[in-house]
């Protein structure tokens, strides 16, 4: 009996063996620090779910961001450093212009799990944002969305004239010309450089996610919260597939990678747009940061700006970008953030539905046999 036992176990062991050994492992870039959401949850609930959702055919390995950090994220598909990356096309605007026009449209977002499935669902059906992607070398899997952007700063801003010469890090060009037109100076600086920026005095402040406190430190070196309403940030590729790897997949795995990009993505934003946001202004209070509301008319010169910026957005993506019927591409964006708007709202918080959602209404439309190839 013992010898049957242990001749059973070997096999046992033996077939454990064959299958791990026929699983894929594909190298995964988040490209941001642990703390930060898109490694916690995205990225760490994304390697629980793929095999998951792919039969245990594909699994991943997460490649830190010493290795491949945000602003790489390009390059390593390119180089297949990295299989799956953590891209933001504002990063790359020449390469994914049409992607990337959307970006501009931050100051009219409304809530962030509206906005990372606009933001989905407009790539997926997006010819030219396919083509870009494409010739790129990638495949967009999906977005999220960070929570309401707000201006966190070492100088205190009471008033519209408090903006005067601010020295500001911008994550995309609307944000810098939000600082323009409110007479700061944006300064396009990596997000993960912007702790050492401020704290070596080179710039006042962010205008970012509330969460960067908690994600990049910057509770240490910020002394003020400035309560105005700056957008979310929606323009991401929270899963984009290096070329190579996606056409070795079978139509039935590249539906499973979705499935399971798609789960993770609703988790992202809630974290992101929500959990995080609550944990870091609580952060804040209790680090002795203070909070200073909006003034009246640092309110009023963002609403007008809010609305204004749009000809300046088609403009700059016709002239600059080479994009075409730029202003017919922002009305049909608009259109979506107010159907998910709805479609989220009726959800009520269920990160559950609203992933249902997004998986319904848009991947399950998909065509995988050709999809990204």
């Amino acid at each position: 009996m013992n010898r049957l036992f242990r001749m059973l176990s070997v096999v046992s062991l033996a077939a454990l063996a064959a299958g791990t050994a026929d699983a894929r492992e594909l190298r995964l870039a988040p490209g941001t620090p642990p703390v930060h959401p898109a490694v916690d949850p995205l990225y760490n609930s994304f390697m629980e779910l793929l095999p998951e959702e792919t039969g245990g055919e594909l699994t991943g390995v997460m490649i830190g961001p010493e290795v491949v950090g945000i602003g790489a994220a390009k390059q390593a598909l390119q180089s297949s450093l990295s299989e799956v990356g953590n891209l933001l096309p504002l990063f790359v605007p020449a390469d994914l212009p049409n992607t990337a026009l959307m970006g501009d449209l931050s100051f009219l977002a409304t809530t962030p799990h509206a906005m990372g499935a606009a933001m989905t669902e407009y790539v997926v059906t997006c010819q030219e944002c396919q083509a870009e992607f494409k010739a790129m070398g990638g495949v967009f899997v999906g977005a999220g969305s960070s929570d309401i952007y707000l201006v966190m700063s070492t100088k205190p801003v009471n008033s519209l004239a408090d903006m005067q010469g601010l020295r500001l890090r911008s994550g995309g060009a609307p944000y810098a010309r939000w600082a323009e037109k409110l007479g700061a100076a944006p300064a396009q600086v990596p997000v993960s450089d912007q702790f050492e920026a401020i704290s070596q005095g080179v710039l006042d402040g962010t205008m970012a996610s509330i969460s960067d406190l908690i994600s990049y430190r910057l509770v240490d070196v910020i002394k003020y919260l400035i309560d105005v309403p700056l957008g979310t940030y929606h323009t991401t590729s929270n899963f984009t597939v290096a070329s190579a790897a996606w056409a070795e997949m079978t139509p039935e795995l590249r539906e499973g990678f979705a499935r399971a990009a798609n789960r993770s993505s609703a988790l992202f934003t809630q974290s992101w747009g929500y959990d995080r946001a609550a944990a870091a202004r609580q952060a804040a209070l209790d680090a002795g940061i203070e909070i200073i509301p909006a003034s009246q008319d640092l309110l009023d010169a963002t609403n007008e700006f809010r609305f204004s910026d749009i000809p300046d957005a088609v403009a700059v993506a016709e002239s600059q970008l080479g994009v075409t019927d730029a202003a017919a591409k922002i009305a049909r964006f608009q259109e979506l953030v107010e159907k998910w708007t709805a479609l989220t709202d009726a959800a009520d918080g269920d990160v559950d539905a609203i992933a249902a959602a997004v998986q319904e209404q848009v991947w399950d439309k998909v065509d995988w046999s050709t999809y990204g190839l």
